[in-house]
């Protein structure tokens, strides 16, 4: 998805189209979300910042303004702050003040699912050192920062389709890599 694409939407989303808005959601939900669960490292709370960020992104679409800057920097923005705020909260104690008293904290991983987790994490690391350096930092960036395409070929100076042939071939080793 090009830059000038994601500002269209954002301007519809201004208008209050909805269309648009699904649109937008479909094309950078899945960065998004990354950006969320990387900072509450929980995906029912990503979850919940995921839907608090897009509440924000409708709200407050007529504020973007397109001053050079990437528009991904401007969602991701939005989502990482929606995040830091909701771990800020957690961290506090805060209660949800329109369901005082019935929240339900949700059990967190068995001794068990936490060994499996932290093997899997370790493979996935390992598999990301095998790749070419310049290949995992890509592919970090992409997936775990939530860095968008063009940003990342800027960065490591290749055009935007090199970057997406890196992307898409690094993806593929690593999913042999994890099923050895």
């Amino acid at each position: 998805m090009d830059r000038q694409e994601i500002e269209d939407l954002i301007a519809r989303v201004a208008l209050r189209d909805r269309a648009a808005f699904e649109q937008l959601y479909d094309r950078v939900s899945a960065k998004l979300f990354g950006v969320c669960l990387r900072v509450l490292n929980k995906r029912a709370a990503a979850e919940d910042a995921m839907q608090d960020t897009f509440v924000k992104i409708w709200n407050n679409a007529d504020r973007y303004n397109s001053n050079g800057l990437s528009p991904m920097t401007w969602l991701i923005t939005i989502a990482r702050n929606t995040a830091i705020d909701r771990l800020r909260a957690r961290k506090k104690g805060h209660q949800n003040l329109d369901s005082p008293g019935f929240e339900l904290v949700a059990p967190g991983p068995t001794p068990e699912q936490s060994a499996v987790n932290a093997s899997e994490a370790a493979k996935l690391a390992g598999c990301l050192d095998t790749l070419e350096a310049d290949r995992g930092q890509a592919i970090r960036g992409a997936y775990l920062d939530g860095e968008t395409y063009a940003d990342l070929a800027v960065r490591f100076n290749v055009p935007l389709n090199t970057m997406r042939t890196w992307l898409r071939r690094g993806l593929i080793a690593l999913r042999e890599c994890m099923s050895l």
